[in-house]
């Protein structure tokens, strides 16, 4: 086992909409479960119309973490956001895969997420440690997202339309569990 393979966080970046958490489920479905550990997101549509946003863990707990309308303190765009569902099933999964799975799934850094302090703690901790991570990291500049990306073991790919299947096939290689 190679670790040179390992020294990377893979994070796919790109315009919203490209096929980033696409991405993420194809690796993990290639992978298998029973070796990854983190969390996705997936868009709530209502009649063709994106209301929000559900956190699916990788063991199968899911919540509601923004929503149009949703009363919260924290708003991002239109969305209300539920910091809790964030910090008690995403955050948690991050620190169980960290101890338990050979992979870890981000999905995704974004600015719903960078208003938790335990998400940007973990984070922060997922990239001290040694193992693999394959994530999502929204393209907009902010401070913090910007400092992510700059990690030292941070390679960014930028996904198109054009190279979203090739990204998985490139990355499959290069992760050696």
């Amino acid at each position: 086992m190679s670790q040179e393979k390992h020294q990377y966080v893979h994070l796919f970046t790109g315009k919203p909409q490209v096929g980033k958490s696409t991405i993420i489920k194809k690796i993990v479905n290639a992978l298998g479960v029973e070796m990854c550990g983190g969390f996705y997101t997936e868009e709530i549509r209502i009649q063709g119309n994106r209301m929000g946003f559900r956190l699916v863990t990788l063991d199968g707990q899911e919540g509601i973490m923004a929503y149009r309308g949703l009363a919260s303190p924290i708003t991002v765009g239109n969305y209300g956001v539920d910091i809790s569902c964030l910090d008690e099933l995403g955050v948690k999964a991050l620190y169980q895969a960290l101890t338990t799975k050979k992979l870890i799934v981000i999905d995704e850094i974004g600015p719903m997420e960078a208003h938790s302090h335990a998400f940007r703690q973990g984070v922060m901790d997922v990239l001290a440690s040694s193992k693999p991570v394959v994530g999502t990291i929204v393209w907009r500049s902010d401070s913090w997202l910007d400092a992510v990306k700059r990690h030292q073991r941070v390679k960014l790919y930028e996904v198109t339309l054009t190279n979203r299947d090739a990204v998985v096939e490139e990355l499959l290689k290069q992760v050696d569990l």
